[in-house]
């Protein structure tokens, strides 16, 4: 939002976002199918299951609307939210959130396309309806959603829920 605010294109933002996304949660997923491949299933279990419920807290901390690089002006919109958003990803949420699933699904590309089209799907309304959308839902509604999601998918990793229950 800040950078829709700032530079007023939402086509380079929304590249930029791309773009940096599918760089980062690719670097991510590698490390987290490597880190499971070295492992061993029973310990990643248990690390998992961890991850996931740290994760659930995690969600419920709101993040700073400041944090993150400070962008030059003279760079574009599309180089700067690309730079930025790359930069701002790294060791967050959705950056361990992603190592977590590669390393329990162990697939690379379908785990870099999900959690890259999650971040769109996220980003997108944002960049193009941040002000209406932040005036409308609560953002505390949409923390606690995701806390849900992570304590679900811990408690699977934990008590041995594989995804075939669920069709997956």
């Amino acid at each position: 939002m800040i950078l829709a605010t700032r530079y007023r294109r939402p086509v380079p933002i929304i590249l930029g976002i791309l773009v940096a996304t599918l760089a980062n949660h690719a670097l991510a997923a590698w490390a987290g199918a490597a880190v499971a491949a070295w492992l061993g299933p029973v310990a990643m279990r248990w690390i998992l299951g961890i991850m996931f419920l740290a994760m659930a807290v995690w969600c419920l901390i709101p993040d700073k609307a400041d944090e993150g690089p400070k962008v030059a002006g003279a760079a574009g919109a599309f180089i700067a939210t690309a730079v930025a958003f790359f930069l701002v990803e790294i060791g967050d949420k959705t950056q361990i959130a992603t190592v977590a699933l590669s390393a329990r699904f162990n697939d690379l590309v379908a785990v870099t396309a999900g959690t890259t089209l999650g971040m769109m799907i996220a980003n997108v309304p944002a960049v193009l309806f941040g002000d209406v959308l932040s005036r409308k839902v609560s953002l505390k509604l949409v923390r606690s959603l995701a806390a849900s999601a992570f304590v679900v998918l811990g408690l699977m990793a934990l008590l041995k829920l594989d995804m075939g229950l669920l069709g997956g």
